[in-house]
């Protein structure tokens, strides 16, 4: 696959919320409000509406807590991912989005997060705290970067690395620092010789890509809020970057299974049978993700064709199975 000679990736150290909690002993666990958990459910569930409105609910409650803003934001960025997603290289993926007014929104809430977790740190500082300030500013990143806003992407991205370093340091034990910690190694490992330049002269840390997917596997193992991102993202880097396609499709598989509604997972598990030639499988997968209904209408028309040229791209019309 063609190497993206920008920030993009480098700065996508990002989507750090998931339902799975872990519990094995010997790692440190945030503390999380007691209806975080559905808010999740309806994030990886794709009921964004459903996630928005709990997530203001959670605002409300806490107004001076960070996580109600962060899960608004989380979800909206699903809307805004499956909306981008184009397929290309044999997968879906989103790649690129026009800068548009209501984005700004999406920036305000991790601003809110932000300010509200950098506000505890000044009177108290914790590892959770600086956790928190971190997935704000990789929040800001990601979207930056979808819009193209390499720069702004890469800063963003380097202060999220440092928050996540500083609640590692103050607590080796939060595994969901993990996350983000392993999206930036391996993220800038990736980066094109162009951008490795641009991110010499502009300061910004270098990373190992082996060291990136041992941090995301910490990270799905003992992750609170990181397990799911972590499997989502590890799974489509394997497929992107480094074409372990049975390794991938090993990762994504729970989160297809466990999420059934959400098209993307479907889409993204089809999309790694069909590398791996087992095509009606694949073909499964699609129509799976195409017979779902899903509320929001923009990326009910997204999904929708995805499916369609994902199965044309199959070039099958039997039901054999190739498996």
């Amino acid at each position: 696959m063609p190497s993206i000679p920008t920030f993009r990736h480098a700065a996508l150290v990002s989507l750090f919320l998931s339902s799975s909690f872990a519990t094995d002993a010997g790692f440190a666990k945030l503390t999380l409000p007691p209806e975080t958990p559905a808010v999740l459910d309806k994030i990886y569930s794709f009921d964004i509406a459903g996630a928005v409105e709990a997530a203001k609910r959670m605002e409300q409650g806490r107004p001076d807590h960070p996580l109600g803003y962060l899960l608004e934001a989380e979800a909206l960025w699903w809307r805004i991912w499956c909306a981008s997603a184009d397929f290309k290289y044999g997968m879906t993926d989103a790649r690129h989005r026009a800068k548009y007014a209501a984005d700004q929104h999406y920036f305000e809430l991790a601003a809110k997060a932000s300010s509200l977790a950098e506000a505890r740190n000044k009177q108290h500082e914790t590892a959770e705290m600086q956790f928190y300030a971190g997935m704000a500013d990789a929040a800001t990143a990601r979207l930056f970067a979808l819009r193209g806003e390499n720069r702004n992407a890469a800063r963003a991205g380097v202060r999220a690395r440092e928050h996540f370093i500083r609640a590692k340091t103050l607590d080796a034990s939060l595994a969901d620092a993990d996350m983000g910690l392993g999206l930036y190694n391996y993220y800038v490992d990736t980066l094109s010789t162009m951008a490795r330049v641009l991110r010499f002269f502009m300061g910004i840390p270098g990373g190992s890509k082996q060291e990136g997917v041992r941090l995301l596997e910490q990270a799905i193992a003992d992750g609170v809020l990181t397990s799911n991102l972590a499997r989502f993202y590890l799974a489509l880097n394997l497929h992107r970057h480094d074409q372990q396609y049975e390794k991938a499709l090993a990762i994504i598989g729970p989160l297809a299974e466990k999420y059934p509604a959400n098209p993307l997972f479907q889409l993204a598990r089809g999309d790694l049978y069909a590398k791996l030639g087992r095509k009606e499988r694949a073909l499964a997968c699609y129509r799976a993700a195409g017979a779902l209904v899903v509320p929001d209408t923009e990326c009910q028309t997204r999904v929708r064709e995805l499916v369609r040229v994902s199965i044309e791209a199959l070039g099958i019309s039997s039901t054999s199975d190739n498996q």
